[in-house]
């Protein structure tokens, strides 16, 4: 099992939008990208120095070689339906694989 994590810290201004946006288009989007099982939302419970809000979203899958296929196939298309909010959130994504789940 792999976790596709993308954390998100998103400006004050747009936040409320954005968060609306990913709830109802953004990650079911990628949902329906097939590569993924389910996805997690969380809010970072710490205050970031340059301010604004902080998200991770944990996209679970079964492989490396879905992930790779996720890249490949739907990773510019998924990425580029942020255009709405360039410039007002940055985002770092980071792969997990899971060790152990009890």
């Amino acid at each position: 099992m792999y976790i596709y994590n993308v954390t998100i810290n998103v400006d004050e201004s747009v936040h409320d939008q954005w968060l609306l946006w990913m709830k109802e288009e953004h990650i079911p989007a990628m949902l329906d990208t097939g590569k993924f099982k389910k996805a997690l939302m969380t809010k970072v419970q710490v205050e970031e120095e340059m301010g604004g809000i902080t998200y991770s979203v944990q996209y679970r899958t079964d492989s490396k070689a879905t992930l790779e296929k996720y890249y490949q196939e739907d990773a510019d298309e998924m990425r580029s339906q942020s255009a709405a909010f360039e410039g007002k959130f940055v985002a770092f994504r980071t792969e997990l694989e899971v060790i152990c789940e009890q």
